[in-house]
């Protein structure tokens, strides 16, 4: 008899295709064919950086030319870790034996070796090209001969008088702390799930945004040459229509207008999520501000408190999509999910991403990457509009 209590249930499963990010598994592959942000421009210095991208632990720094580059960790003399290296002009030079490599892995002297190293030119340091823009140092992790241009952004690049970009780096958007301890895609499917909005965001936490936005919407899914967009659309107290259009874009974009509605337009700000491993994430931001403006001003409150300043009592009375997120586990169990018609977006989304994997999986190039710089500047259609009435989709 099946009385429906959770004794024998099946072992739960997640979607491992889709979720893992480490070099070789098929989600990993596909990220390694595009740039992710890991770190500030200002993280590049004289002193090396530890970072864990997609898995891999690496070594950030800044050599004495300027230069910014990532290398792989363990020096390939005896496998101490360059973490305790001495940045110098030309590179960066191990601790325990004086090898020095340049930005690009050479090895470049050998001191205990008599006359420098006569072999010197046969050790190469794994490395990996760094870009920067935008305020973000950004990382192509893939296969060299399948390197795309950096993108560029419309948003960021078309600026009014008084506006710059600035980045952040304190995972704006994840409604929590600056690394999440989750997997990336529970928080990258968020961004095309307009409907949490006005039940976690308006009603359950307390109006955490604006009333507009604790309205319940009417909603457009579509999917795009880069992913999945959604068009919300809401009817003002004034009569007028409220048409709030959100995207998300391969590789990892959160195209996001400002759930505040500080202004209407296009959207002002991008954030990449960036998998540190298979279950942990943060989110790079860069945006729009003018004099005086931050990035972070975006953050939510809840019962009148930041995310920092709650109690675990008001994390339960209160949550935001930290605690929705994470509260998944650290990869959400797919196998146990119950889609409804509310969750069209992340059907789309899901299917997308299925699309690149077999795009890449036979040879191909997926959605977004560009190896013609002219093709290389991407314009969203994302933002917060105003309409005469409320109209339809």
């Amino acid at each position: 008899m099946d009385t429906g209590t959770a004794y024998g249930r099946k072992k739960p499963s997640y979607r491992a295709d889709l979720t893992e990010v480490g070099a070789g598994t098929p989600m990993g592959e596909l990220l390694r064919r595009y740039w992710h942000p890991v770190g500030l421009s200002a993280d590049a210095g004289d002193r090396p950086r530890r970072l864990r991208v997609m898995g891999e632990d690496l070594i950030l720094f800044r050599d004495g030319r300027g230069r910014a580059w990532l290398v792989y960790p363990r020096c390939a003399h005896r496998g101490t870790t360059l973490y305790y290296g001495k940045v110098e002009e030309r590179g960066i030079r191990c601790c325990y034996h004086g090898w020095l490599y340049d930005v690009e892995g050479r090895c470049l002297e050998q001191p205990c070796e008599e006359g420098g190293g006569p072999r010197r030119d046969k050790v190469r340091q794994p490395w990996y090209p760094l870009e920067e823009r935008y305020g973000l140092v950004f990382a192509y992790l893939g296969p060299a001969e399948k390197k795309p241009f950096l993108p560029r952004y419309a948003c960021l690049d078309e600026l009014a008088p008084g506006e710059f970009v600035a980045a952040d780096d304190s995972s704006v958007g994840s409604g929590g702390a600056a690394v999440v301890p989750c997997n990336w895609l529970q928080h990258w499917e968020n961004v095309v799930d307009p409907f949490h909005v006005p039940v976690l965001h308006g009603s359950f936490s307390g109006a955490q945004f604006v009333a507009q936005m604790a309205q319940v919407p009417k909603v457009e899914f579509s999917a795009t040459e880069r992913g999945v967009k959604v068009v919300s659309l809401r009817t003002l107290e004034n009569g007028r229509g409220f048409r709030r259009v959100t995207e998300a874009v391969v590789p990892t974009l959160r195209v996001v207008p400002n759930p505040r509605v500080d202004g209407y337009g296009r959207v002002e700000s991008i954030g990449w999520v960036l998998p540190i491993d298979d279950t942990h994430y943060r989110i790079y931001v860069a945006g729009r501000v003018r004099e005086n403006g931050q990035l972070g001003r975006m953050r939510s409150r809840m019962n009148g408190k930041y995310w920092r300043e709650l109690s675990e009592e008001e994390h339960q009375r209160f949550p935001g999509d930290y605690e929705a997120q994470t509260g998944q586990g650290p990869i959400t169990f797919h196998s146990e999910e119950h889609f409804a018609t509310s969750d069209k977006g992340i059907a789309l989304l899901r299917r997308f991403l299925e699309q690149q994997l077999a795009k890449v999986a036979e040879g191909g190039n997926p959605a977004g990457v560009a190896f013609d710089e002219k093709d290389a500047c991407l314009r969203f259609e994302a933002g917060n509009y105003l309409s005469d009435s409320s109209g339809t989709v």
